[in-house]
């Protein structure tokens, strides 16, 4: 094509596009603004499965919190590195925006010395607090993990009041989170939750999140907001696959509409991903089915690739054995 591609197959890349999710973003607006009102607001967490958007959406309720300034941090959780060293070092940076004012740094530097003590009494290497853990004032550590990320979390709760300000966390793959990890974040915000502190939480994960969190607290699911995010709407698919190319002067016959539909089965990350492959081999200003039946095995392969690839090598022999079976199947979802 001779333009530009619209579609952003990206890993949580916006695409130009967000269709059939404007219900799930007036929700989040309106936390937002009860956050900002200084009224309690439960934590959002967004799942379902891979390639449905939820990072998308997660970065698309960012804008939102960023349009009404507040104060926020994104954090990726990764597998093998400790989630508490990368809340403390986002929380580090709120904290020193929060108390960017005279009036504040006094309120702001004991915040930030309950979260040196956190840094210093906490080893993520192997999970254990430090012998030094003696050494520090008694009402700034306890050595019980939930205890000290919620004392950490009703400081800079307490200094966002006072400055008026509102704080936001944004955490992706949530289901990374090892279980005391986990249960340290329901603690925490069950905490600023009672105590009415502008804090707040929109999180994203895959499906098993909702039994992890039920096996780690049994109030979780009062507590936070679950919202199941799947795959589109025949309509919106439709949207996600007609509007982009319409603003670049590209229209799709029905029938092509429809082959990348049955493709797709209405998965957004796969829409983007097929449509940029139509996109890259075909040079016409309406696309026809043939355009895109013959970018089909181009389409495959790409997923091949990339977005199945990196998580079937993960797998283990038994894992795998279990996916082919899956494929004997022949429909999903199949009974074990």
């Amino acid at each position: 094509m001779r333009y530009a591609s619209p579609y952003t197959p990206g890993a949580g890349a916006m695409p130009f596009c967000l269709a059939g999710r404007d219900d799930v973003l007036r929700d989040a607006e309106k936390h937002l603004e009860t956050l900002v009102r200084g009224y309690s607001v439960q934590p959002i967490i967004y799942y379902g499965l891979r390639g449905v958007g939820k990072t998308v959406l997660l970065n698309a309720v960012e804008n939102r919190a960023d349009e009404r300034d507040i104060v926020y941090a994104h954090i990726e959780v990764a597998e093998k590195k400790s989630f508490l060293v990368q809340i403390a070092n986002a929380s580090k940076k709120l904290i020193h925006k929060v108390s960017a004012g005279e009036a504040l740094r006094s309120i702001g530097k004991k915040a930030l010395g309950m979260l040196q003590a956190f840094n210093v009494t906490y080893n993520p290497s192997d999970q254990t607090f430090s012998a030094g853990l003696s050494e520090l004032p008694e009402d700034v550590a306890t050595g019980v993990l939930a205890d000290d990320l919620t004392d950490v979390l009703v400081e800079m709760g307490k200094l966002a009041a006072k400055a008026k300000k509102q704080i936001c966390f944004f955490i992706d793959e949530i289901q990374y989170m090892k279980n005391d990890e986990m249960e340290a974040l329901v603690n925490a915000f069950h905490r600023t939750s009672q105590l009415r502190l502008p804090v707040m939480m929109f999180g994203a994960g895959l499906p098993k999140i909702l039994r992890i969190m039920g096996e780690v607290k049994t109030y979780s699911e009062r507590l936070f907001k679950f919202v199941s995010v799947a795959q589109l709407s025949e309509g919106d698919a439709r949207q996600a696959i007609v509007n982009p190319a319409a603003d670049a002067g590209v229209s799709y016959t029905e029938d092509a509409v429809a082959v990348i539909l049955k493709w797709t089965k209405g998965y957004p990350f796969f829409i983007q991903e097929f449509c940029a492959t139509v996109w890259e081999f075909t040079d016409k200003e309406i696309v026809e089915k043939e355009d895109v039946e013959r970018v089909v095995n181009t389409f495959l392969a790409r997923l091949d690739e990339s977005f199945f690839r990196v998580r079937f090598e993960h797998c283990t022999k038994k894992e795998h054995d279990f996916l082919f079976a899956m494929v004997r199947c022949g429909e999903l979802p199949c009974t074990i």
